[in-house]
């Protein structure tokens, strides 16, 4: 959904933005929500056979110059449009490439782009081994969210949303947004939730992410993560919400944070929760310590001891816990708001177009 967020900011800016995407998605309904005029197909199979010379002529009627791609196989579609056309093609990967692209299919794909965005230092540098581009052609940009000028803190407000997902309101409430899967550490997460348990009884794990395939979960592994919370006697502590578009309201509730993903390649999840002053646990791997800098605790995210040392350092220090929400909350204002990055991406846009 990306690519609405970026299209509504640059609407707003007086911007012409346009949209191609699959007809009958999510994203087709977002574009057409966000007042994006879009370009639609039944496949993109169809559209590269008997589509792509239609396309090029709908660019061409709205005199589209730039074409910005978030997803590698789109590229192809830009390259073949370049061919008919000459436009400004811009890449934001958001994955960091691990495997290498250097093969003739790739070199001639990415030689039609511009710019390759990378949404981190950590992928940056992945992409740099990786891709077939020059060094001068790939940046880093990090990406943006919707930064509250004051998030939700009203003790009332915290209250009615505790009683109404069944908890105590006085109740600690340790708490994890993300696709539920092996690789976002729920479990490392669980594991050290169970070894505070006996010492904090007021506190509660709350873990919001679909818990269903259509909602984008492992099936498997939340099958296994709610075995595992049998096993643990913990029924009655750790809530699973499932996918909520409300995350806004599900991190107010949380007094602490913890995001022990693997390997993250940025972490809008993490961004969130600074936009939501919170007190972070975040993984000591990846990105995560670029985008939160000296404003959370990290952890081995492998290591359940680990994370349990972390969470407990925030239980029995408040002042620790509220500076470093205070210091979260200032980073995500200053460095990582929809408007900075829009900012951020504009100046790069108008550079490329100079040359």
């Amino acid at each position: 959904m990306y690519p609405i967020r970026i299209g509504k900011e640059f609407i707003n800016q007086k911007y012409n933005v346009y949209g191609l995407c699959v007809s009958g998605t999510q994203v087709a309904k977002g574009m057409r929500e966000a007042g994006i005029e879009t370009f639609e197909v039944s496949s993109k199979k169809k559209l590269l056979i008997l589509q792509i010379l239609q396309l090029n002529k709908w660019l061409k009627q709205r005199n589209v110059t730039v074409i910005h791609c978030h997803k590698s196989g789109d590229i192809l579609v830009s390259a073949l449009l370049s061919i008919l056309t000459k436009r400004t093609t811009l890449f934001t990967e958001h994955m960091g490439v691990t495997r290498p692209k250097k093969d003739l299919y790739h070199k001639w794909v990415y030689s039609h782009v511009n710019s390759v965005f990378s949404i981190s230092n950590e992928t940056l540098q992945r992409n740099l081994k990786a891709l077939p581009v020059a060094a001068s052609k790939i940046s880093r940009l990090w990406l943006g969210t919707d930064i509250p000028n004051s998030p939700i803190d009203d003790i009332e407000t915290i209250r009615l949303i505790k009683e109404e997902l069944g908890l105590d309101p006085t109740a600690t409430i340790i708490g994890n947004v993300g696709r539920l899967c092996l690789g976002k550490g729920q479990l490392e997460l669980l594991n050290a939730f169970a070894k505070l348990t006996p010492t904090y009884p007021q506190s509660h794990l709350l873990l919001v992410g679909g818990i269903d395939a259509n909602e984008g979960a492992d099936g498997e592994f939340v099958t296994m993560l709610k075995h595992r919370v049998s096993e643990l006697h913990l029924k009655e502590r750790v809530h699973f919400v499932g996918f909520r578009r409300d995350t806004d309201r599900m991190l107010a509730i949380m007094d602490i944070v913890c995001i022990p993903s693997h390997n993250e390649a940025f972490g809008l999840t993490v961004i969130e929760a600074m936009a939501a002053k919170k007190a972070i646990i975040a993984a000591n791997t990846g990105a995560l310590p670029e985008v939160l800098g000296n404003s959370a605790l990290f952890c081995n995210p492998l290591s359940s001891n680990d994370i349990t040392t972390a969470i407990r350092q925030y239980i029995e220090n408040p002042e620790l816990s509220k500076s470093n929400a205070s210091k979260a909350f200032q980073r995500a204002q200053s460095e990582f708001s929809m408007q900075t990055h829009i900012k951020r991406l504009e100046h790069y846009i108008n550079q490329i177009q100079v040359k």
